[in-house]
């Protein structure tokens, strides 16, 4: 019998993750990528001797990691060094002062004490609560393919829909619990990137302070990009072939079903299955002609987005002090921010921003006696940006970290880049310029996501950040699992 042959398009997190498994099920597997790396939104980039890691910067959910690991015969520990951050990170508060959160519980639980009597017990309570959020979100829920309503048909799930708390909003959950502005920002931060207020974000989403709080922040020593190193390692294993400076520039049909991809090099592969593991708005509008999208423009423009963000890659030729290796500002309005972002999309007046000194940690990625700085602000996407706008920005979060830290860093810049909405659109053809796919909002979850199956070609399926189960490296992962899973079920088994 002749092997089937996949073509996954995209070498990001979701589609290494389904390539390797792919190939795992006995498929032969190559892996399509736009850019000259693999990665995705994780690449990495060196210069002047920094190495900078272009996306995600927090690894959060380290079971996830590693059950994908553990499903190779490997653990975390083959690949890289995973350090357990303390304190997780700092938070810039509107008085100035910087406070660092512990990754101890006791300690955690103290914190909450001094800013409110009675909240130690509480974050206990709402933790609890958040465990098991996680423990049915990401062991059940986010590993269906949500086509339909039947497969949420589990005892399990329906009865724990209440304990969910599918219905009611994180503003309302967090307030049940905490009172005061800082504990609620601290609690309500994680959900900033799911792409709603907390008014109209389900509270299932606490699940992502158990994530935060519970679980741990975490580093992998070497960089971020030691986990794409890993999963290109994990696909070479499984005979994945990967190619690069390859786009998909069309997908050949015919009778419904795919039959051949031909590539930005006029290469033209022959395929079983295809995986649109890049960016869905883009194959689905773009690649696909007209009868075979799944789509309309309306259905898409009608979407909530997560945020874009404008991201500034910082080398400095001295040490910071006062940082710590993860920094929240959150010395400005969070709601009139979190405004422009969701209701009113506008660059933002006074933004909160993110700072990762990973030099802190971690002293390969920065020359001896310098430091690395990453830098993000969240912003709605689809804004047009600027090289005026983006210096502007630079110097308007350069300023406050530099009075907040109580240090001059701006003359000790010797490397500078950034990276906004319209380098997302080259790069990763990312719907209009989005960083973190759609909003998590309640008619955007599971079977209310854009298919994982396209509705018009039979054997072209989906994974990554614009489908189920979500944005983020750990959903990317389980996409990836998932969309696999579903070909072997419909197509390997048939």
């Amino acid at each position: 019998m002749k092997t089937k042959h996949a073509i996954v398009i995209g070498s990001g997190v979701a589609g290494l993750s389904a390539a390797a498994y792919l190939a795992r099920k006995g498929m032969r597997v190559t892996v399509l990528e736009k850019n000259a790396t693999p990665g995705g939104r994780a690449r990495k980039f060196e210069a002047d001797g920094f190495m900078f890691d272009m996306g995600p910067s927090w690894y959060w959910m380290p079971d996830v990691f590693e059950k994908f690991y553990n499903d190779f015969g490997k653990t975390t520990a083959d690949f890289y060094d995973l350090k357990r951050l303390d304190p997780s990170y700092k938070v810039f508060w509107k008085n100035g002062e910087g406070i660092d959160i512990p990754a101890d519980m006791q300690q955690l639980e103290q914190l909450f004490e001094q800013f409110e009597p009675g909240s130690g017990l509480k974050i206990r309570k709402f933790l609890h609560e958040a465990a098991y959020k996680y423990e049915v979100g990401i062991n059940d829920l986010v590993y269906k393919p949500s086509l339909s309503l039947l497969e949420f048909a589990d005892m399990r799930l329906l009865n724990g829909l209440v304990k969910m708390d599918v219905f009611t909003s994180m503003k309302k959950h967090v307030r049940s619990f905490v009172s005061h502005p800082f504990l609620i920002e601290l609690l309500e931060f994680p959900i900033l990137f799911l792409g709603a207020l907390p008014a109209n974000t389900p509270a299932l989403y606490s699940l992502m302070n158990y994530a935060d709080m519970s679980l741990g922040t975490w580093y992998p020593m070497g960089g971020m990009h030691k986990i794409i190193e890993a999963f290109v390692a994990i696909a070479h294993s499984q005979g994945v072939e990967l190619k690069f400076n390859a786009e998909v520039t069309a997908i050949e049909t015919l009778a419904g079903k795919a039959k051949r991809v031909i590539t930005s090099t006029d290469e033209t592969l022959e395929a079983d299955v295809i995986v649109g593991a890049g960016d869905y708005h883009h194959i689905d509008q773009h690649v696909l002609k007209l009868n075979d999208q799944s789509y309309t423009p309306k259905y898409w423009d009608s979407r909530k987005l997560a945020p874009s963000c404008l991201l500034y890659y910082v080398g400095l030729n001295t040490k910071l002090k006062n940082l710590t290796h993860h920094n929240l500002f959150f010395d400005a309005d969070f709601m009139r921010h979190a405004k422009e972002i969701y209701e009113h999309p506008q660059w933002p007046a006074d933004p909160l921003f993110y700072a990762s000194v990973p030099s802190v940690t971690d002293p390969t990625v920065a020359p001896q006696g310098m430091e690395n700085l990453f830098l993000l602000i969240p912003v709605a996407p689809g804004l047009i940006d600027t090289e005026e706008t983006k210096e502007k920005y630079f110097n308007l979060i350069m300023h406050r970290l530099e009075e907040r830290t109580q240090q001059s860093i701006r003359p000790h810049v010797v490397y500078k880049r950034s990276y906004a909405m319209s380098n997302f659109v080259a790069d990763y053809h990312a719907f209009k310029g989005n960083a973190y796919g759609l909003a998590n909002t309640l008619l955007q979850t599971a079977i209310l996501k854009p298919r994982m199956k396209s509705k018009k070609i039979s054997n072209l399926y989906y994974a990554g950040q614009l489908t189920v189960p979500g944005p983020g490296v750990p959903p990317s992962i389980i996409s990836g699992k998932v969309v696999a899973n579903l070909i072997e079920k419909e197509m390997l088994n048939a």
